[in-house]
């Protein structure tokens, strides 16, 4: 979802989540996909988790190959756009989606993404609050992916505003519920055919 839901957003051609806005001049500059430079990336951000003593999870390493497989295949399967009645559209639907899978993605509790994970080391050892963190850390990789070609536009800015409510509303939606508390001293009933002592 993840992956899809950014490959929307290139789609639309409206402005990218901040890190595919790097991703993207990345690609401009090397000529490989935006999905090809997400798992370079990931994988690069992956390594400073090192110096900052994090540990990764399943869905840590799965981030790092899953999103940008699903984006670069979702890209290739969604026929280009360029009438803004369908750009909007597509914007929006990635926008929602990618909040779709922010709920899904930390209700499973595999471990952050390898972005994330950089974000919560950095503000465990500079003792900044995750607020500064992540905005001094999406400023300079927008920055850097605009300068490098990436696009920055009313997506970019939908995304930033609309990520953190979409986010808050799926995580209660795909919240795990607690399994039902049973006795073990008293018995609910007797069980249908039950074997009892002669």
């Amino acid at each position: 979802m993840y992956g899809a839901s950014s490959a929307l957003l290139v789609e639309a051609g409206l402005g990218l989540e901040p890190w595919n806005v790097l991703h993207q001049g990345l690609a401009e500059l090397t000529g490989l996909t935006i999905g090809v430079v997400s798992i370079i990336v990931g994988a690069a951000v992956l390594l400073l988790w090192i110096p900052l003593r994090q540990r990764p999870g399943l869905g840590t390493v799965s981030n790092v190959f899953v999103v940008g497989l699903a984006m670069d295949g979702t890209l290739a399967v969604v026929p280009d756009v360029h009438s803004l009645a369908l750009r909007v559209p597509l914007l929006v639907a990635g926008v929602v989606l990618n909040g779709v899978a922010t709920g899904l993605y930390i209700s499973a509790s595999f471990g952050p993404g390898p972005r994330d994970g950089l974000m919560t080391g950095l503000h465990r050892r500079t003792g900044r609050s995750v607020r500064l963190v992540r905005t001094v850390l999406e400023v300079a990789v927008v920055a850097t992916g605009f300068a490098l070609g990436g696009t920055v536009g009313v997506g970019t800015v939908l995304y930033a505003v609309a990520i953190g409510p979409l986010a808050q509303l799926f995580l209660k939606v795909f919240a795990a519920r607690p399994a039902p508390v049973v006795s073990a001293v008293v018995a609910p009933g007797q069980p249908e055919r039950a074997i009892l002592p002669g």
